[in-house]
């Protein structure tokens, strides 16, 4: 897990690349058919932090994560957690459950932000596709060139984020997803999103204590000790009697 001090200092060492003003949110986005039933496990909202929430908005129990991209044991947890959670606790209306990008370092702004390229309804299926390749994506990082690592290191923003998503190899995988180069490119030039994940990050280690991922909260709380499907799901299933 990663320190509060390692946390500050990964940020602070693109900080000036993300430097600029900070611009509103978008506003959630969510609309619902009157008098139907809901199927709460196809429902994504937008919340005002760009942050994403499956399932119903005002449910009785609310679990937040916050993921890093680059995180193995983000990658796992959402391996093991997704269905069940949309099974016994998404569905049935009995929770809602979401996440809360938290950047690490520059290629966690690069997956941030192909993550949110596109409208709501499409997050949670690029999240789970950029974590469940997160190793084949990540692998080139070992044996990068010195002509690689220069433009990993441009001051240009758009530059920079196109450049580690070319040579991860991110195109291609989030083509799976339908969306081709020139959408892609738009996501990655989005700095003032970028800007506000990195304001949210920083919110994170100061309000929420956020030392590492995945960091999990209940209801507003964080929890100690949890980091994974195995000690998180007892405490939800107490909770959900």
């Amino acid at each position: 897990m990663n320190s509060r001090r390692l946390v500050v200092a990964a940020l602070a060492a693109w900080g000036a690349i993300m430097a600029g003003p900070v611009l509103a949110a978008p506003p959630a986005t969510h609309h619902l058919a009157a008098n139907h039933a809901v199927d709460w496990k196809t429902v994504v909202t937008r919340t005002p932090n760009d942050s994403y929430i499956l399932g119903n908005p005002a449910a009785p129990l609310k679990l937040a994560a916050y993921i890093s991209y680059t995180c193995p044991h983000c990658a796992e947890f959402e391996g093991q957690a997704m269905v069940p959670l949309s099974i016994g606790m998404i569905g049935p209306n009995k929770g809602n459950y979401e996440v809360r990008p938290f950047l690490r370092n520059q290629v966690d702004v690069v997956a941030a932000l192909l993550a949110e390229c596109g409208p709501p309804s499409k997050f949670f299926g690029n999240t789970q596709l950029l974590l469940a390749t997160q190793t084949q994506w990540m692998a080139p990082i070992g044996s990068l060139t010195d002509a690689q690592k220069a433009r990993w290191e441009s001051r240009d923003f758009g530059t920079q984020m196109r450049a580690i998503a070319s040579d991860l190899g991110l195109y291609a995988i989030m083509d799976r997803r339908g969306y081709g180069r020139a959408d892609l490119d738009r996501c990655l030039t989005n700095k003032a999103l970028a800007d506000r994940l990195a304001v949210e990050t920083k919110n994170a280690v100061e309000k929420d204590f956020v030392q590492g991922t995945p960091t999990f909260l209940i209801d507003g709380t964080p929890l100690a000790g949890t980091y994974t499907w195995d000690a998180l799901k007892p405490q939800l299933d107490a909770r959900l009697k």
